[in-house]
């Protein structure tokens, strides 16, 4: 079973990071969880890159620097976090490397602020969020990517919807998301998307291929909901599954989209295609697990 005694929210003082912090509180409210707020600062060569490495002057004002941060991450987020109990953590290093470093120490959930700029914001993640969702073993909580999307004012859990891709982390998806909404009364929606294929002239396709295909998933999702217990309202649908899985999460619409984002074997870690084009393309916070 899924458990959250500790929240790594990683900061960088930004709006999005105020989103990140009160999803964290509220999750933190409702499993008495711990929240860690860390924030990384680059090493001071690349802080004052036009001052030799190791001067003096250089030394003067990077204590200066790492001081004023201190008192920021001491005074930033007190709203947001109030009634919370919270540790502030201020490294040096790689923002990224120091995160998964961080939830590596025993983390149950990292919330990152998803970031990206202008008009393309969907088409790309931060550098930052993608190594942490790469690298990380624990589920990551990503905000809202679409440009166009408005800030969240009101930070609940009431519909809680798991996309699910019948792989080998769909059993761990459905588990997360059932737990969550069991937590917090939420009704919970499960989606799975069977491939589209569409005939090309000359082509045969058989007519019956979409039944087929949609009576076997239900085979392999009632295998799962017997595997786990859970009782969730089923939506199979057809089509390119980002795509379908986002559009749905509108329609719901979904407070949060659980799903998986695989083990971390092979070139491409953890953070598969799929998984990726979810996190840009979602209209609602994203966990991945």
């Amino acid at each position: 079973m899924p458990s959250l005694t500790r929240i790594l929210l990683p900061v960088d003082f930004s709006g999005r990071s105020r989103g990140a912090a009160r999803y964290a509180a509220a999750l933190a409210r409702l499993f008495g969880a711990e929240i860690t707020v860390l924030h990384v600062v680059l090493p001071p060569h690349y802080e004052f890159s036009v001052l030799e490495s190791g001067s003096a002057l250089l030394n003067q004002l990077y204590a200066a620097r790492i001081e004023q941060l201190r008192k920021d991450l001491d005074e930033q987020l007190a709203e947001e976090l109030s009634g919370v109990k919270t540790i502030r953590v201020l490294e040096t290093g790689d923002p990224a490397r120091k995160i998964v470093e961080y939830a590596h120490k025993g983390a149950d959930l990292i919330i990152m602020p998803t970031h990206g700029y202008g008009p393309f914001r969907r088409f790309i993640l931060g550098s930052v969020t993608a190594k942490v969702l790469h690298d990380a073993d624990c589920p990551v909580m990503t905000g809202v990517h679409l440009e166009e999307a408005p800030e969240r004012p009101e930070t609940k859990f009431s519909k809680v919807l798991a996309a699910v891709d019948l792989g080998p982390q769909s059993k761990k998806t459905l588990e997360w998301a059932a737990w969550l909404a069991t937590a917090a009364g939420a009704a919970l929606t499960l989606i799975h998307v069977t491939p589209s294929l569409e005939s090309r002239a000359g082509d045969y396709v058989d007519p019956d291929w979409r039944a087929r295909l949609a009576a076997e998933a239900h085979r392999e999702i009632s295998e799962i909901l017997e595997a786990t217990g859970a009782a969730p309202e089923i939506v199979i649908e057809n089509g390119d599954a980002p795509a379908v899985i986002c559009a749905y999460a509108g329609q719901l619409p979904a407070d949060v989209l659980v799903i998986g984002r695989g083990s971390a074997a092979g070139m491409f870690g953890r953070l598969r295609t799929n998984a990726y084009a979810i996190i840009r393309q979602s209209p609602c916070p994203v966990i991945s697990v």
